[in-house]
């Protein structure tokens, strides 16, 4: 699994940082023994609940990012009860916390109380797990190669959901799933949102105790918080505690993408991705992602204290989708692959954009006669200097929309209009595959390179 390098900015100075993904770490084995010398607490609901309710290590990166700093909202806003009104049934029922006295139409659970570290470890224990995965890539010969990483997650169903970040499980053959009893389970992967890093997998199990969701937007600086993963791959099924250092913090991840945050001082290292950030009512207010690291690899990060975690309300309404359709619908998709137009062929003229490296047939780039090597340079007449300002502006369109794109061909400027589509499963499994085919071209291509002394460009970012 790869680990990342991420910068962020909450204010107009600039900052010199890195971030690094906490999952990802090389794994041992596929095991994760059971803490306190094997003996483990019972599965068991907190006392103050209501009766449950049915219905890829890759390659280091170098030395810290000088990232300019912006304050952001939240990628996606809403509350977490669309959730339960979502994904209710006969079995599928996700438990939202409610601490006030507001009458209701949903189930809630009680957690107007307060409760010690302790008591939040032996309810909730149970409830979090480890997650191993087998990952198939491509080296730099071309050849396939298999390897092991780790991370962390927590049950949101009775019947088996449970939710992580989506770079835990992303290019995964097998996922297993290991509970704090010792029991494994193998899981199939529902869905995921790449953009929020947040996935769903499923494992074939009746009657587990899922977290309770609470709110993220009803939290302050300085209030305690825990959590509950498997850091390294092996420590597993540890707590640390801490509080909130800052909200609303965007991270700039190293593929240009920003993500909201919340960012605390709780001890996160590798294979603590995807676990749950807990409140001191013992609710799931985030879900952990990334920590800082000054070196470039999360393992080796000489600078501790600053952990973040996704808020648990600007996904909730993702985490339901994904739950009840497998992806997010209504998501405008171009269809192509983009990267960014490299400094030193600017210096020559080449105008900056977002540059094409992959035209996947049938899909609307390729319908609309974008061709690989095309600069986008401008999207309805607003100029975009890279491929991450190109998503973004996608992003304010809406599924059936026509835009005009800006195109630098050739030493040519044309415009090309281009019609977006839903992005469905179908879909994506077209590009997929069309990825897939060029990343193993690419990977021979370095090889030629490298023995060469050259330099090739980096995969294509899709959208």
């Amino acid at each position: 699994m790869e680990n990342r390098n991420n910068g962020w900015s909450d204010g107009p100075q600039d900052y010199n940082h890195s971030y690094n993904f906490g999952g990802g770490y090389p794994v041992p084995d596929n095991s994760f023994p059971p803490p306190n010398g094997g003996e483990t607490p019972p599965h068991q609901t907190p006392p103050y609940q209501t009766p449950p309710w049915q219905r890829k290590p890759k390659k280091s990166w170098g030395a810290v990012k000088l990232v300019a700093l912006c304050l952001v909202c939240a990628l996606i806003g809403g509350s977490v009860y669309p959730i339960y009104r979502t994904v209710a049934g006969s079995s599928t029922a996700i438990h939202v916390g409610q601490r006030t006295a507001t009458e209701l139409t949903t189930k809630t659970v009680d957690t107007e109380k307060e409760m010690t570290p302790a008591e939040i470890y032996d309810n909730f224990v149970g409830s979090t797990v480890g997650i191993t995965v087998d990952l198939v890539g491509t080296n730099i010969f071309g050849q396939q190669v298999t390897s092991a990483a780790a991370g962390s997650g927590f049950v949101i169903t009775e019947n088996g959901y449970i939710l992580t970040n989506y770079h835990v499980v992303e290019n995964a053959n097998e996922i297993t799933v290991t509970f704090v009893d010792g029991k494994t389970y193998p899981a199939t992967y529902v869905g995921g949102e790449e953009g929020n890093d947040i996935a769903v997998i499923k494992i074939e199990a009746e009657g587990l105790t899922p977290v309770v969701l609470g709110s993220s937007d009803n939290m302050r600086v300085g209030e305690q918080v825990l959590t509950i993963g498997n850091p390294l791959g092996e420590l597993t099924f540890t707590e640390t505690a801490g509080i909130i250092s800052a909200l609303n913090r965007t991270i700039t991840m190293s593929d240009g993408r920003k993500i909201n945050m919340i960012q605390t001082d709780c001890a996160i290292n590798s294979g603590n991705s995807g676990g749950a950030l807990f409140n001191i009512h013992g609710e799931v207010i985030g879900v952990v992602s990334a920590k800082y690291s000054a070196s470039g690899s999360s393992s080796s990060a000489s600078v501790e204290g600053l952990g973040f975690a996704i808020p648990i309300d600007d996904v909730s309404d993702i985490v339901s989708e994904l739950v009840t359709n497998g992806y997010v619908s209504g998501k405008p998709f171009m269809g192509v692959g983009l990267g960014d137009v490299d400094e030193q062929a600017q210096a020559y003229g080449v105008p900056a954009g977002a540059v094409v490296n992959l035209v996947p047939e049938g899909l609307p780039a390729a319908k609309a006669g974008i061709q690989v090597g095309d600069i986008i340079t401008a999207l309805d007449g607003e100029a975009v200097s890279s491929y991450s300002e190109l998503t973004a502006a996608v992003k304010a369109h809406t599924v059936g929309d026509t835009v005009t794109l800006s195109v630098f061909r050739g030493g040519e400027k044309l415009e090309v209009k281009l019609t977006l589509v839903e992005s469905t499963p179908e879909l994506q499994e077209i590009y997929d595959k069309a990825r897939t085919a060029y990343e193993e071209e690419q990977a021979q291509k370095r090889q030629q390179q490298s023995r060469q002394g050259g330099y090739s460009y980096g995969w294509p970012f899709t959208w």
